[in-house]
């Protein structure tokens, strides 16, 4: 199968909630060159090169201000391996230098936090740092630019990830979970390792595939969910206003987290069980209602505010996404989705 090389809907930072009127005013000034742009590859032996690791005090153990949810980490019957999001915008390097303490530090408060942390009820949280490729490498359509990057950024997620599984992970059942340029890295992660191995398709309670367009045929023997207990299996979604359209999405796998289904009925806001908005600091139910159409999953405007659209200027085909809030829309569905799917893949492990 080639590479799987597909462009996002919407490649978006957790917190890019603006941008100006022209995405040339993130390319880099210059040619990708590994002098300029390729800072020492990470050693995964060293916890600084891990955003979340399950035995110190990190983002992932956030929990949403004011709620009653819990890290239950220590007691995790399973791990999560996380891939952060793009958080890199910067001009100056293609690929984002490791010893950046200050987009460190926003990667953690941000997609750590906000993401990551939805899984700290049920599994150990192991997020590598990785010289991700900057956002501008997702629309780079012109120069080998863009892939060039995105490919020194899967070379860490992949070195990162044979690191987890030697050292970390002990047999244990695993989730992988990612948004946008993660779930990019992860869908490659399914094809190189999942694929191919059936030991470690035996270990996989399930893959979130959020924020990033995985089509029908990404995937060989790794299949998308149907259900909400399903295990083995991925699920996968994009968030837009009710009724856009992006026809290169036409076949593409769209899951409806309120659901966990992949049919095209509405799912009422009443299932939605909370979103947790931007600022972290609160539970919003039935914040939204959900539809799979077409590859993307629809909601009308949130009840409250906390969750923006993101609109960028000259690129129509990305107007009106909630990119930035695919996994908070939704966050207690999917958190008790992952203590749903550990318990039926536990039980079948069992023999249950």
């Amino acid at each position: 199968m080639p590479a799987y090389t597909s462009r996002p809907l919407h490649l978006l930072a957790p917190l890019l909630l603006f941008l100006s009127s022209c995405l040339g005013v993130l390319r880099p000034s210059h040619q990708f060159t590994p002098v300029k742009d390729i800072s020492d590859a990470p050693d995964y032996r060293m916890e600084d090169n891990w955003a979340a690791l399950p035995d110190r005090l990190d983002s992932a153990d956030a929990v949403p201000i004011g709620t009653l949810l819990r890290d239950r980490q220590r007691d995790a019957p399973v791990d999560v391996f996380f891939v952060h999001p793009t958080t890199h915008l910067g001009r100056g390097q293609w690929n984002a230098s490791l010893e950046n303490k200050s987009l460190n530090h926003l990667t953690d408060i941000t997609t750590i936090r906000k993401q990551a942390s939805v899984f700290n009820s049920t599994a150990r949280i192991y997020a590598p740092r990785y010289r991700q490729a900057t956002l501008y490498s997702f629309f780079d359509e012109k120069t080998r630019n863009g892939d060039e990057a995105i490919e020194v950024a899967y070379s860490d997620v992949k070195n990162a990830f044979e690191y987890y599984l030697k050292n970390y992970n002990h047999g244990r059942p695993i989730i992988l979970a990612g948004h946008s340029q993660g779930t990019r890295h992860l869908t490659h992660i399914l094809q190189d390792y999942f694929d191919n191995d059936p030991k470690l398709r035996h270990q996989l309670v399930a893959a979130y595939l959020v924020g990033f367009n995985v089509p029908e045929d990404a995937l060989q023997v790794i299949r998308p969910c149907e259900d909400s207990t399903q295990t083995g299996c991925y699920v996968t979604w994009n968030t837009a206003d009710w009724g856009q359209e992006y026809a290169p999405y036409k076949n593409s796998v769209a899951t409806n987290p309120l659901t966990w289904s992949r049919d095209t009925a509405t799912a009422e806001a009443r299932l939605n069980l909370g979103g947790v908005p931007y600022s972290f600091n609160r539970r919003d139910s039935r914040v939204v209602d959900a539809k799979v159409h077409n590859g993307i999953l629809w909601v009308h405007k949130p009840i409250r505010d906390g969750y923006p659209r993101f609109l960028l200027p000259g690129r129509p085909e990305l107007r009106h996404s909630f990119h930035i809030a695919d996994y908070s829309l939704f966050y207690y569905n999917i958190r008790q989705n992952a203590e749903a799917r550990v318990r039926a893949y536990r039980m079948k492990m069992s023999g249950g």
